[in-house]
């Protein structure tokens, strides 16, 4: 970083009242989505991105031999046909943007080669005081996802950003006082190898067919661990999610005229995209959070990630809903707990309701989530 601290764009009630001009207008032109369509290999590098290895999205001969016929996309992997849903909002140029939950249901299976079309719409801004920035705008869209050759809903959410001052969060802000006076966490191997058992141990359900009549309230899901986290791992998630600004060369230069403010000056005085916070710590430091950390919607997309190794190949995701609560800088180990909170039949659907708890190795709150599943009955 410069020796002189640079200064940031700042929420304006011109901004605000511009932005509420466009509550509930359909966006008719937005950048193009990573993924048209669900081919073998985008399911693929999205499952593989969340370090998911589940043969039901990643291995078409194990596929065939299921219902399904073939793979089909993993239910996350909406977040890849839309960039809107995965977080590229609108106005307020230049006022950092932190993705932070979703609402998602899903209503039909995507199924291998399908082509997507999507249509979304501003929902709501809603004002917040937070400990990270102090004045904060939930930003909330809704985007609804159809088959493009049958006009099939196939799924609809709603996922918002809170947009915050990156001074006010850098110079004021108390979220991660406590974090930055522990410093970073060193593991030893032996912490490591206790961590990596939850790997080792991971089962996904798969043809081993769960039904509902054997679920109860109170059934406990099998940790599930994300981590330690890297910079690396960040842009594994990117190359099969897409990212909302990484560009290359003369396709970053033209986004860069489109828009000014997605070209912020690196320590070589060079434009880059806001989205290094991911990966370069003395950007993520700038804009007040704890050091290089996760995407949200990977975070979001680990929590359904648990469920659906649980569930197994014929369960149906109906429904998830997330929160992010903190940032996951590098060196953080994420567990995620969960149980089964209720048990229940409605419209002659066998359903399971699912409550969610994700936290980082030091205990503190990193995401909660829910979801509702359907599954076979005997």
């Amino acid at each position: 970083m410069n020796e002189m601290v640079r200064k940031f764009p700042k929420i304006t009630e011109q901004g605000l009242d511009d932005l509420r001009q466009r509550i509930g207008v359909k966006i008719e032109r937005t950048v193009e989505p990573w993924c048209y369509e669900a081919t073998r290999d985008n399911i693929r590098h999205y499952a593989h991105g969340i370090g998911d290895d589940n043969p039901l999205w990643c291995d078409p001969d194990y596929a065939k031999k299921t219902r399904y016929g073939d793979v089909i996309a993993l239910p996350s992997f909406l977040f890849s046909t839309s960039r809107i849903i995965s977080g590229y909002v609108g106005g307020l140029p230049g006022v950092h943007a932190m993705w932070s939950g979703a609402d998602w249901n899903w209503h039909k299976v995507i199924t291998r080669n399908t082509e997507l079309r999507t249509e979304a719409y501003l929902k709501d801004l809603i004002e917040h005081d937070t400990r990270f920035a102090g004045k904060a705008i939930q930003q909330i869209y809704h985007v609804d996802f159809y088959d493009a050759k049958t006009g099939d809903l196939l799924a609809d959410a709603d996922s918002w950003c809170f947009r915050t001052d990156r001074d006010q969060a850098r110079e004021n802000g108390t979220k991660y006082t406590e974090a930055r006076e522990r410093g970073r966490r060193v593991y030893t191997q032996d912490e490591l190898d206790a961590y990596y058992k939850y790997y080792e141990d991971e089962k996904i359900r798969g043809s081993e067919t769960r039904y509902w009549d054997d679920v109860n309230e109170g059934d406990e899901l099998p940790v599930m661990v994300k981590g330690p986290m890297t910079a690396t791992g960040f842009i594994a998630y990117a190359q099969g999610w897409g990212g909302l600004y990484i560009r290359a060369n003369k396709l970053a230069w033209k986004l860069q005229q489109k828009h000014p403010s997605a070209g912020i000056k690196n320590r070589f005085g060079i434009p880059d995209c806001p989205e290094r916070v991911h990966w370069e710590e003395e950007f993520a430091l700038e804009v007040g959070a704890p050091g290089a950390y996760d995407y949200g919607p990977e975070r979001a997309s680990w929590l359904t990630h648990q469920v659906t190794n649980w569930m197994g190949d014929d369960g149906f995701l109906r429904q998830a809903k997330s929160q992010v609560r903190r940032h996951n800088p590098e060196g953080d180990i994420i567990l995620i707990h969960a149980s089964v909170a209720r048990k229940y039949e409605e419209n002659g659907r066998h359903l399971v309701e699912i409550k969610q708890r994700a936290e980082q190795q030091d205990g503190e709150l990193s995401a909660i989530g829910s979801a509702i599943v359907e599954l076979p009955k005997r």
